[in-house]
């Protein structure tokens, strides 16, 4: 088939990316000319496993190409699909004004018969607005063109999204009109042929789903989080509880890992943007209030910690940090739990020696521009030479097995923060450390 992708940011470019791999004829958009000619050039602006390689491939094979112009793309296509960014805005509401422009020169360009799909994550409506806008700007034209709007949300999950489109769970469809349906099954076929996973329904409740399913996970990390809190003041060991409720096949393992708060381009986004869904129709929603609000708190808790330990007067005193990004396998720092200690940190006079496998640049270039109390540092151990502790945020996989006879011999206190409760306390204990977890006294 013949696709254009609005927007080639973490979604549109995996998208893009997966359909090309599968043989199909994809033109990406983006109305930023350097990242146009730096993704032609094989610059790929995200880290995520896998999609250098795969866009550069795709790209040489002549399958998957790059344009500004949004005009020679959907004049290409059969199906556009639209993949720009849907950011916060000052009342916590998801702001549609890129969608929406995409939706306007769609309808101000087209000159044969689309079909339109909502790739980003928008609230219930946003169907109807950008299937009104299109037609708005066809009836400005005198033209009558057939076209249809249909809601595909996208349920990747940054590190292993690669995996997550080529083999997915399910493939969400909202849709009026059998014929676009059936065109959609057809596309996403090859990444279902082995079991069905489409699953049909009406567009509302398709541009529900996308957000429910965020609010439930947020839901399970800060309801689980809350139980740390507990645990801690009433003497339990949280990663004890985590394993006698998680046995319980109804509850499950995942997303029942205490730590220092849920991050991200999505959890606090959609859980903001259907807080205010919710209350434009009269309706609050206390539980994701409360979600939210643990969350807020918990990017605190190591803070808390650290100053319990060294005083609330940090002068003097340097930490080293391991892991910058919001999780393990992205450069990610949006809502990050480091940006938040880390800033608290500074404030009360400390300095940071800081190690991330892919976000350093990230954190330099944009969430510690200007900030002379970091420094950055080419591996782990060297961010540990001469810090007071160690500050673990980011569970990457380089992390869980170290050499803790060498951080002891360059820290100079044998003291850990561990916000992702990687490590065994009792080993610790053996090797002289002071631990501090998240959910154990």
């Amino acid at each position: 088939m013949r696709i254009t992708i609005v927007g080639t940011g973490y979604v549109g470019l995996v998208t893009g990316a997966c359909f090309a791999e599968m043989g199909n004829k994809v033109i990406c958009v983006d109305k930023n000319k350097e990242k146009i000619e730096a993704l032609k050039n094989g610059i790929i602006p995200i880290f995520e496993p896998g999609l250098k390689a795969m866009v550069n491939e795709s790209y040489q094979k002549g399958v998957l190409s790059f344009t500004t112009s949004l005009e020679e793309a959907i004049n290409e296509s059969e199906i556009v699909f639209i993949a720009v960014g849907t950011p916060q805005d000052e009342d916590g509401s998801a702001d549609l004004s890129h969608v929406i422009n995409v939706a306007k020169e769609i309808g101000e360009k087209m000159n044969h018969p689309l079909i339109v799909v909502d790739k980003s994550t928008v609230p219930v409506g946003t169907a109807n607005k950008v299937r009104e806008t299109i037609q708005s700007a066809l009836d400005s034209r005198n033209e009558d063109i057939e076209f249809d709007v249909v809601s595909n949300p996208e349920f990747l999950k940054e590190g292993t999204a690669i995996k997550d489109f080529m083999q997915p769970d399910r493939v969400v469809i909202g849709s009026e009109n059998q014929s676009s349906t059936n065109t959609l099954k057809a596309l996403y076929r090859p990444f279902t042929i082995n079991r069905e996973r489409f699953i049909q329904m009406d567009i509302k409740s398709a541009e529900m789903t996308k957000y429910a399913a965020n609010a439930f996970l947020a839901t399970k990390i800060s309801f689980m989080n809350e139980m740390s809190n507990i645990c801690e003041r009433v003497g339990a060991d949280v990663n004890m509880v985590r394993i006698g409720i998680g046995s319980d096949n109804r509850i499950g393992y995942k997303f029942i890992y205490p730590g220092c708060g849920y991050g991200g381009s999505c959890f606090p986004k959609d859980i903001k943007a259907l807080k205010r869904t919710a209350e434009n129709y009269g309706y609050t929603a206390n539980i994701l209030q409360a979600v939210e609000k643990v969350n807020v708190h918990q990017k605190r808790v190591l803070v808390q910690k650290i100053t319990d330990k060294f005083g609330d007067n940090l002068s003097g005193k340097c930490f080293a940090i391991w892991g910058l990004s919001f999780k393990p396998g992205t450069d990610d720092m949006r809502e990050a739990a480091s940006v938040i200690i880390i800033n608290e940190l500074i404030e009360k006079g400390a300095t940071i020696r800081a190690y991330d496998p892919k976000a350093m640049k990230e954190a330099e270039n944009h969430y510690f521009k200007n900030q002379s109390n970091i420094l950055y540092c080419k591996d782990k151990y060297e961010a540990l030479d001469g810090a007071d502790a160690l500050i673990l945020i980011t569970e990457w996989k380089e992390f869980r097995s170290p050499d803790f006879t060498r951080i002891s011999a360059l820290l100079n206190q044998s003291v850990i923060f561990d916000g992702r409760n990687q490590y065994d306390k009792q080993m610790l204990k053996e090797y002289g450390y002071e631990y501090y977890q998240i959910g154990v006294k």
